[in-house]
């Protein structure tokens, strides 16, 4: 048994009282973990889709699944919790981390970017509706591509001199880009094409839309 810190980007419920949590961290990189009798309590305060949880892993030589038990918050996270937007962008982050990365692939530096992400999304106070792009640019360089204006035009179209743009701007200046809802959404669909398409493999984020409707 040891200590283990990681991102929590997914769940899936199992039998009545136990579930599967599918996690990203910088020791085992994306994998499983099995949790047995889990309260109502834990599944609001503490399974939240982005949380940086610390538990006790114990591996399972019958079984890929690794058991977890005796959890904790790293960082409460309440500036993401508290606000329905940023919640939103954050239901989208994990989802995209969930459906892209593969069981067993392991990153030191790409998980030190996720938890940089969603320490800066949990610190914003404003001006934080264009996250969604900065984190999908830095995920695809993450990934080993290179999103440079040849590699993303064929998928940009007409949005590619406004992606050349915010991809070349300092983090704060780029949260201040103004873009309609509408365009923004539509290059996040199309920064997806790219990722499907490099990673051969279908990215449905369905949480996308909840992003399109808060904004409009």
């Amino acid at each position: 048994m040891n200590s283990s810190e990681f991102i929590l980007l997914h769940t899936t419920r199992f039998g009545e009282n136990s579930m599967i949590l599918h996690t990203l961290s910088r020791e085992y990189g994306r994998k499983g973990l099995f949790v047995r009798n889990i309260s109502r309590r834990s599944v609001t305060s503490v399974f939240f889709p982005l949380a940086i949880l610390e538990a006790d892993i114990t591996d399972n030589s019958r079984s890929k699944l690794s058991n977890a038990r005796n959890f904790a918050l790293v960082y409460p996270l309440n500036g993401i919790r508290n606000n329905l937007s940023k919640s939103a962008i954050a239901m989208f982050i994990s989802e995209v981390l969930y459906r892209v990365i593969r069981d067993g692939m392991q990153d030191d530096a790409l998980y030190d970017m996720c938890v940089k992400d969603i320490m800066l999304l949990d610190a914003m106070e404003a001006d934080f509706s264009n996250f969604q792009l900065y984190f999908l640019l830095e995920f695809i360089i993450a990934l080993g591509f290179s999103p440079e204006p040849r590699d993303l035009q064929p998928f940009m179209g007409g949005n590619m001199p406004l992606v050349s743009e915010f991809s070349g701007l300092p983090f704060s200046e780029a949260m201040l880009v103004p873009m309609s809802g509408e365009l923004r959404n539509d290059i996040a669909e199309k920064l997806l094409k790219y990722i499907e398409y490099h990673t051969e493999s279908a990215v449905n984020v369905n949480s996308l839309k909840v992003l399109r409707e808060l904004f409009k």
